[in-house]
């Protein structure tokens, strides 16, 4: 499956056991990298597994050696009862010891699993430059002092963790040819164990003729087994290491010009980026493979655009028959404008490349029917066939959409307030606004000047952004707020910051404001030493009512009791939320707290202020304050106030902090 901002996820399953390449629900699971592309789905599926059974299920978790700084991370929010089985393999950055690794060894491959059903060895491929790197945490020497040689002769340092990406190679044993009955009758044999011992590679004597009788004598000659190459390779640096691993040639189908020397890989399946499979290296080093089928599983275009969840895509047509104006037709939106390459016609002279599509196949066993199986690839979603079955379904639909419809207009003629802004949405005065008895902080208000989008728990549709309007609002953050450190409520931000980084690369920016539980932190800091987040963190303690006025009348770092009632006096819960954190750096919580203001001024508003819910340990909900403003005729408008709850149990705080709400968000 093919989602955009993930790496697609490819199963290699047998009749008893299940391996997955990058995050999904099996016995064992592979990371091509350790990031939040290629492993942000981990956490979610953890905690399903966790809370199978009465004991939770358990999966093994295999990755490069920085697999454990993802491990650590998710310390904090994954229960016990996920049991993680994690194995790391490669050059190790957290030894204290200055250790030196020759790039040939690095590359050699590494057995995995070595059963009868597959052998599945790893090997590395470490980029070959380290350009504009972040300098390692202070704290872990090994960062500094391991040296790697390079192709080219020079020393340079190992790099980061999450630089590292990883080759796969599944074998599948031989088929073995078979028994030629036959034959033995005329080598002497009568039939019986004999026969079977032959079948099991064992030499007998031919009980008519004085002679031994071998397997090779009576026996097809066996079918090698099929080889996978699942290939990672996501920079041009890392493409130079990949070209100089040796230990891939003997994949290639010959070793130095002698046919046959080497093993005849089948299917090689590429989760590289365009920018890289375009390269001729590339591309010249894909050739080496022969007649192998090449599967381009890096990001598809054409994959957006086919829904592989149909019964979400049937109810997104059906609310966009409804209401246009609020809901997208599935597809994932337009993709126009949309900057996503395409691996299609860029391999003219292989003939043996397809690109990827949502659950395409590749069979292995049997043998008679090794190959593509298109089978089961969802087709797009025609709207026209799900809106014909609405219409008979709830006939009484079509009167409702004219009434929507009627109510849309009767609001832009009456405003003229219709305003492209840009391809992927329009700025319209909500309808239900023009009513009387509206809240003044409300009057005259535009989608520019506030506006919420739910985007839903888990959501298998996209929002109404479709892709590059998605890629905007990302773009577009200034601050994340997130309530609690259950896993629902914040698996996904690790890929929101990265993708931000990504998307403003080369672009002067501040880092993105994150506030939230100090447990939180923990996870980010961990998460932190796989790739850059860009972001700085503020706890929500310090943006309670009492902490702000502390931090202005230069009390910062002050006990403060702010008279909560919300747990009872002496209860565990409240021993939670009064236990101290870690001691409070005045300086730094300062400046943060400097950047806090500026932000929430830059955006409108008058405060942002956390308030502690009853749920869990440091769980928090949120009430945000705009500053007024003056209408055309210069009338001063109150500004509005929305209350979000957080997860809760009805309590005092949240009472209070809802005091004159305009809007409260029940979550």
């Amino acid at each position: 499956m093919d989602t955009q901002d993930t790496s697609p996820s490819v199963l290699l399953f047998f009749d008893k056991q299940r391996f997955i390449f990058n995050a999904g629900e099996i016995d064992h699971i592979f990371l091509s990298r350790v990031c939040s592309e290629t492993a942000g789905g981990l956490p979610g599926l953890l905690l399903t597994l966790a809370g199978m059974g009465d004991e939770g299920m358990s999966v093994n978790v295999w990755g490069p050696s920085d697999l454990k700084y993802l491990v650590d991370a998710m310390r904090s929010f994954i229960p016990n009862a996920a049991m993680v089985h994690t194995k790391s393999f490669g050059p190790n950055f957290s030894t204290d010891e200055s250790t030196v690794l020759s790039r040939s060894k690095l590359s050699d491959p590494i057995v995995l699993i070595d059963d009868e059903v597959v052998k599945l060895s790893a090997i590395i491929v470490q980029p070959n430059c380290f350009e504009n790197k972040p300098p390692m945490p202070s704290n872990s020497p090994a960062h500094s002092s391991e040296i790697l040689d390079s192709p080219n002769g020079k020393r340079q340092p190992a790099g980061k963790p999450g630089d590292m990406s990883v080759v796969y190679v599944c074998e599948l044993p031989e088929i073995k040819g078979k028994f030629d009955p036959e034959k033995a009758k005329a080598l002497g044999l009568k039939p019986g164990p004999k026969y079977r011992e032959l079948q099991l590679g064992n030499s007998v004597k031919s009980d008519r003729q004085n002679i031994m009788v071998h397997p090779s004598d009576v026996m097809d000659p066996s079918l090698p087994g099929p080889i996978v190459l699942l290939v990672d390779c996501p920079t041009e640096s890392h493409l130079e290491s990949l070209l100089a691993v040796k230990s891939l040639n003997s994949y290639c189908g010959q070793v130095d010009n002698l046919p046959e020397a080497g093993k005849s890989v089948t299917c090689v399946i590429h989760l590289s980026p365009a920018s890289v499979v375009s390269c001729s290296n590339y591309q010249n080093w894909m050739k080496k493979f022969g007649s192998a089928q090449h599967i381009m599983a890096g990001h598809e275009k054409k994959n957006v655009e086919i829904p592989i969840l149909k019964s979400s895509a049937k109810y997104a047509a059906r609310l966009n028959y409804l209401c246009p104006q609020f809901f997208p037709a599935p597809g994932f939106g337009s993709l126009q404008n949309c900057s996503l390459a395409s691996s299609e016609g860029s391999f003219s002279d292989l003939s043996e490349v397809i690109c990827a599509e949502n659950l395409l196949k590749f069979t292995l066993r049997p043998y008679s029917h090794l190959g593509l199986d298109r089978s089961c690839i969802p087709s797009k979603v025609v709207s026209e066939e799900i809106i014909d079955g609405l219409l008979s379904e709830i006939p009484e639909i079509v009167e409702a959409a004219e009434h929507v419809s009627q109510l849309w207009q009767q609001s832009s003629q009456r405003k003229e307030d219709l305003v492209p802004v840009f391809d992927y949405k329009m700025m319209i005065e909500e309808p239900w606004l023009c009513a009387d008895g509206v809240p003044a902080s409300l009057e005259n208000i535009r989608r520019d000047d506030l506006e919420i989008v739910l985007l839903g728990t888990g959501s298998s549709q996209p929002s109404k952004y479709g892709v590059s309007g998605a890629d905007d609002a990302v773009r577009g953050l200034s601050c994340i707020w997130i309530s609690h450190i259950h896993a629902d409520h914040h698996t996904g931000l690790a890929r929101i910051l990265a993708l931000r980084r990504d998307l403003l690369k080369g672009v002067p920016r501040e880092p993105l404001l994150v506030i939230g539980p100090r447990q939180l932190k923990r996870y980010l800091d961990a998460y932190g030493r796989l790739e850059d987040l860009d972001m700085v963190f503020l706890d929500c303690k310090h943006t309670t009512a009492a902490s702000l006025d502390s931090f202005d009348d230069g009390s910062l770092g002050t006990p403060v009791d702010d008279g909560s009632t919300l747990f009872s006096k002496g209860s565990r819960m409240q021993s939670y939320f009064k236990r101290p954190g870690s001691p409070i750096d005045k300086d730094a919580v300062s400046h943060i707290l400097k950047k806090f203001k500026g932000v929430i001024h830059e955006a409108g508003l008058k405060s942002l202020i956390s308030f502690p819910v009853i749920h869990c340990p440091q769980a928090f909900g949120v009430a945000l304050q705009a500053e007024e403003r003056s209408n055309s005729v210069g009338k001063v408008i109150p500004g509005w106030k929305i209350v979000y709850s957080g997860d809760t149990r009805p309590c005092p705080e949240l009472v209070a902090a809802s005091q004159d709400a305009t809007v409260l968000i029940h979550e």
